[in-house]
């Protein structure tokens, strides 16, 4: 059950966090995009059967979770939780990205 990979649960209160900032209309649209794609992404790679392709789902993650965190930097966001759940997520998203294979 995807509600109870705590991946997708802490992008999913990322998600919803970033959208209650207030930002330039561009950068609040961007946001949404990068931040909502964090969560699809891990969800959809925690559905594939290889650790190649869960991995480059989780890899696209942290990329809009790099993306995000670049739209908080230039727009000066100090909200410090939001700031620690990006990074603990990002923490999150590296691991998953770096699993390897058991052997």
């Amino acid at each position: 059950m995807i509600e109870r990979f705590d991946v997708f649960v802490v992008a999913k209160e990322f998600y919803e966090k970033c959208k209650c900032l207030k930002l330039p209309q561009n950068l609040t649209d961007q946001l949404l995009r990068a931040s909502s794609s964090i969560a699809l992404n891990v969800a959809e790679g925690s559905g594939k059967r290889t650790l190649e392709d869960q991995r480059r789902f989780y890899t696209i993650a942290f990329g809009s979770l790099r993306e995000c965190q670049a739209i908080l930097l230039i727009e000066n966001v100090n909200d410090k939780n939001l700031l620690k759940l990006a990074d603990r997520l990002g923490a999150m998203l590296f691991k998953l990205s770096k699993k390897q294979q058991k052997r």
